[in-house]
């Protein structure tokens, strides 16, 4: 089985929360998804995810609160890019508050654009299954830092 550790930013500013959209190196489309990423060798997840928001949407933000931990098997035959053996993802979300920076996206990446998008339209979306896991952390800040889990593996397409 391979294995990703991640961090997500979870940015919500009352009603509204910071996607970024995805744009697929393979050629199957663009999608929307939480600002973060892999975490490197030897990087802590905490500053990862810091990293990760400066260089996807250009702005500057501070963690507030490690709001929970979300850990899901992609079985191989369901992995967006056939793999031979089943992944496990397991994602870090915090909640982050933009400080500053300038928004814009990310030169020579895969983030085309981030933008602050209403919270009730997220179910509308092409997304990733990360997003309504962040959405749900951010919004109802589970004590357990658990939610209920999304369907693994593809897309959710409304």
């Amino acid at each position: 089985m391979s294995r990703r550790v991640a961090a997500y930013a979870v940015c919500i500013d009352g009603e509204r929360v910071l996607l970024a959209r995805y744009v697929s190196p393979h050629g199957d489309g663009s999608w929307w998804t939480l600002p973060g990423g892999g975490v490197e060798p030897g990087e802590d997840p905490y500053d990862a995810v810091v990293r990760e928001v400066a260089e996807e949407t250009g702005y500057e933000c501070v963690v507030e609160e490690l709001i929970g931990v979300d850990s899901r098997v992609i079985p191989a035959a369901l992995r967006r890019v056939r793999g031979k053996v089943d992944h496990q993802n397991i994602g870090i979300f915090y909640a982050v508050r933009i400080t500053g920076g300038t928004h814009r996206p990310e030169p020579n990446g895969e983030t085309a654009e981030s933008v602050w998008t209403p919270i009730a339209d997220v179910e509308t979306l092409r997304r990733a299954g990360l997003v309504d896991i962040g959405v749900a952390l951010g919004t109802t800040r589970p004590p357990s830092g658990h939610v209920p889990p999304v369907t693994a593996g593809g897309l959710i397409e409304r």
